[in-house]
Parts: C-alpha cells; sequence; structure tokens
C-alpha cells in the first residue's frame, strides 16, 4: 500500500475504538435541540450573505451565526475532540487535516478556473468573493476562523452525535441545506463536497478536532487564493 493511501485510509475510513453511547432520552434532547437550531441558524445565514458587502453589519451578522452554531453544540450535550492512529498509538489528528484542507483547496482552485468561465456559475462565486473584496481582510480572515470553527463543533458535533445512522450522509446533507438560505448554488455545492470529507474525518476520528482544522485551512485557503483566480484582491 502507498503512503498516501495508507494516509487516507487513517484519516478517512479506519475508525479508531470509542464508546459514545448516549441513553435514549439524552440522544432525543440532543435531536430537539439540534433541529431547532438548524432552523435558526439557516434563517441567520441567509440574512447576512443579503447584506451589502463591506457592510458592517455583515460583520455582525456572521459573528451571530457563529454564536449560533457555537451555542447550538454545547447545549446539545457533550462533544469529543477524537484521535487517529499514528504508528502504534492514537493520537490528537492536526497535520493530516490542515494536509487535507490544502488538498481540497487546491482541488477547488483548479475547479475555479473552469467555473470563471461559465457566466451563471461563475457570478455566484464572484456574489460569494464581493464580500473579500470589498470588506478588511484582517477581520475577514477572524470572521472565517471563528465561523469555520463553530460549524463543525455543530454539524460534526451536534448535528452527528444527534444522528444514529448514517451520520455522514445525513449532516453532508443537512449542512448544503442550510447553505441553501443563501440563495447561492456554489457555496451550497461547496458545502456538500467539504461536508463529506469532515463527514468521514469525524466518523474516523471520533471528534471534532480533524474536521475543525481541516475546515479553517480550507476556508482560509479559499479567502486568500480564490479571488486572485477571479481577478480580485481580498481585502
Amino acid at each position: 500500500m502507498s503512503p498516501v493511501v495508507d494516509w487516507l485510509r487513517r484519516s478517512l475510513w479506519d475508525m479508531v475504538p470509542r464508546d459514545h453511547r448516549e441513553a435514549p432520552e439524552t440522544l432525543r434532547r440532543r435531536q430537539w435541540v439540534t433541529a431547532g437550531f438548524v432552523l435558526l441558524g439557516a434563517s441567520v445565514l441567509g440574512f447576512s450573505l443579503r447584506i451589502e458587502p463591506g457592510s458592517d453589519w455583515f460583520y455582525l451578522s456572521t459573528l451571530v451565526l457563529a454564536g449560533v452554531w457555537a451555542v447550538g453544540a454545547f447545549v446539545s450535550g457533550p462533544l469529543h475532540l477524537g484521535r487517529i492512529a499514528h504508528r502504534d498509538e492514537l493520537v490528537r489528528p492536526w497535520a493530516t487535516p490542515i494536509g487535507l484542507g490544502l488538498a481540497i483547496a487546491g482541488l477547488f482552485v483548479v475547479g475555479g478556473l473552469v467555473v470563471r468561465e461559465i457566466p451563471f456559475l461563475g457570478d455566484q462565486v464572484a456574489s460569494v468573493l464581493d464580500y473579500a473584496d470589498q470588506g478588511s481582510l484582517a477581520i475577514l480572515v477572524g470572521i472565517t476562523l471563528v465561523n469555520g470553527v463553530a460549524e463543525e463543533l455543530f454539524f460534526r458535533g451536534a448535528a452527528y452525535a444527534a444522528i444514529p445512522r448514517r451520520p455522514v450522509l445525513w449532516t453532508s446533507i443537512a449542512y448544503p441545506i442550510a447553505t441553501l438560505a443563501t440563495g447561492n448554488v456554489m457555496l451550497s455545492f461547496a458545502a456538500a463536497l467539504l461536508g463529506v470529507v469532515v463527514g468521514l474525518e469525524r466518523r474516523a476520528s471520533g471528534g471534532i478536532l480533524a474536521p475543525i482544522l481541516t475546515h479553517i485551512t480550507w476556508s482560509l485557503s479559499m479567502l486568500l487564493v480564490l479571488p486572485l483566480v477571479f481577478g480580485a484582491t481580498p481585502g
């Protein structure tokens, strides 16, 4: 087996031992809390991306959204960081999820070169990049980090734990559905692809640390690099 295949298998497929089972009443409570916060978060997300780029209200609304996801995650019940196999021991994942985030970002950059030649899809991406083009880069980096962490706390933390069967599938569907509130097809498509990868990381590691690191690595890469592909300069 090649080193790359082995790396991917340990990162996305091999499940480390753990016991995160919850009592039926605890699981039901988590499910109700999660469902309520999905609806609330989708509403806030849809509102935030309808605000004029560069407006202070955009910054505020995205921080409110991060608060919704984070509060929903912690209110729902216990969260776990997770571990992956490394040689003969189980360790907290950090280098591997960052590498995956960079790899996914590379694929999106290549895809961006194609998408920008398709008017409708290119316009969809450009409408999101307007926020990077007209906003403060330092603030946008901070918001990107905060939101990436909060989204994974909720979707791969609370929501994943609330779904007893096929959680990778259903959280990968729930995340882009929530993103559809923006009305942006490309943003939902990106959320779906990212959701599958971080969902598999969650399944393999048993926790949220790997998904968080992959998500924020990908998000920061997109914030800094994708505007250059579409002829804009971030910040």
